[in-house]
């Protein structure tokens, strides 16, 4: 009998992967039962602008340069292919299908919980998923805090943002070490964030 894997799937943006995600995808393989990490690339967060996002396939790029030599993780473009605005609920009934052998676990940062409940469908969610959580700086609880198929996790913590890369990125700071080394230079050899 084959043993079920239990996949992590990590949504975002991920404008760009920095080693604050691959630090929180590292924790996850390695202190919780998730046996794979799977980065979802989100082509439109129905709570963000679109306008900041790099272009869907420089980001999955990216991620793909970013674990090419770790066999833990994998990326997915899963969501490029759904109907936009993207919704959790759907990419975990898309990939529960395709998939039916795979367990899977949603990973979220603890400033999505405040927020939980204008998802679409999150009571849904947590009838059907595990949701482990990953304590973010000053996160001060919510209500989902008890609930049993919430676990909140003291992953490291890293004030690191892409917000904050694509901001230095743009006035000309080195950022090599907050972003894996061939990512930080795909990013300058293709101008990324220089405008």
């Amino acid at each position: 009998m084959v043993q079920t894997k239990k996949i992590g799937l990590f949504f975002g943006s991920f404008n760009p992967i920095h080693i604050g995600h691959l630090i929180i995808a590292n924790y996850f393989v390695e202190y919780t039962d998730i046996d794979k990490v799977w980065f979802v690339v989100s082509p439109q967060n129905p709570f963000k602008e679109k306008k900041s996002l790099l272009a869907d396939c420089h980001r999955l790029v990216l991620i793909r340069i970013a674990i090419e030599d770790d066999s833990r993780f994998w990326v997915t473009d899963i969501e490029f292919k759904m109907p936009q605005p993207s919704y959790t609920i759907d990419t975990l009934t898309y990939l529960e299908e395709k998939y039916p052998e795979k367990k899977f676990v949603l990973l979220a940062g603890s400033d999505q919980l405040p927020t939980f409940d204008k998802w679409k469908n999150p009571h849904r969610i947590l009838e059907l998923y595990e949701m482990y959580i990953y304590a973010r700086p000053g996160y001060k609880g919510s209500k989902y805090d008890k609930h049993p198929k919430v676990k909140i996790f003291k992953t490291p913590l890293m004030e690191i943002s892409s917000t904050f890369i694509r901001k230095s990125i743009k006035e000309g700071k080195d950022m090599r070490y907050m972003l894996p080394i061939k990512v930080y230079e795909y990013i300058r050899e293709m101008l990324f964030y220089e405008k």
